[in-house]
């Protein structure tokens, strides 16, 4: 078998972790709230993305009067009570994981949520999985700027290039892709389009050892300067 990627760099909500969902229906929740009912056309601006910018979207399309930091709290609380009660691994995700281990590859975990929410899905799914973890705190920009996951390989002393990213939703994606990632994508709730170094995925249960050993192979270039 070829060899496996230096690091694999994983995103948390809806793509190990059932909590996209929960995310869904917390944003649903405060939006119905403020007198708007989600659609489609919401979704772009809502999974995959940080709360930040999920509650700068509801400020526009609401017109309420509440301050972006004020609306941004009410998110995080909604949806930080529906973690806190208990989280479900997708399928395929700690067989991975624990693959990995295994080999002895390290893995990142790379995410637009708030740390208190990263926390509370670590101590559900366990925190030794994990070499390093980064949540939106953590870097100046979050998704879909590439800097979350250029900050994830920096900090594990490898060039994107060498490492493969794990994602769900086109937000993640663009993140990885840009900063010059492989990605395994596994849609969620939004279609993934196709695209030059992105492999589509139906389930995590689809990837492993073996098919991330075709992605991309260790390498000791240093990473890249930010």
């Amino acid at each position: 078998m070829p060899a496996l990627p230096a690091a694999v760099l994983f995103d948390m909500d809806g793509t190990l972790v059932d909590t996209e969902r929960l995310w869904l229906q917390a944003t649903a929740d405060i939006a119905t709230g403020l007198g708007h009912t989600l659609t489609e056309e919401d979704l772009p601006e809502v999974l995959g993305r940080a709360v930040d910018h999920t509650a700068a979207h509801l400020r526009r399309v609401t017109r309420t009067g509440l301050g972006a930091d004020a609306l941004a709290a009410l998110l995080t609380d909604a949806f930080g009570s529906k973690v806190a009660a208990g989280v479900v691994p997708r399928p395929g995700a700690l067989d991975l994981l624990a693959a990995l281990r295994g080999a002895s590859v390290p893995t990142a975990l790379v995410s637009a949520s708030p740390r208190r929410i990263v926390d509370l899905v670590l101590g559900h799914l366990g925190d030794e999985w994990f070499t390093v973890s980064f949540a939106a705190e953590d870097t100046v920009r979050t998704k879909p700027d590439p800097a979350p996951y250029l900050a994830a390989a920096g900090r594990l002393g490898l060039h994107p290039s060498v490492c493969v990213a794990v994602e769900d939703s086109p937000a993640g994606v663009a993140s990885a892709h840009a900063a010059g990632c492989s990605v395994v994508a596994v849609p969620s709730t939004v279609p993934i389009a196709e695209g030059a170094r992105i492999t589509l995925l139906d389930s995590l249960e689809q990837a492993d050892l073996a098919l991330l050993s075709t992605l991309t192979a260790p390498s000791a270039r240093p990473s890249p300067r930010r």
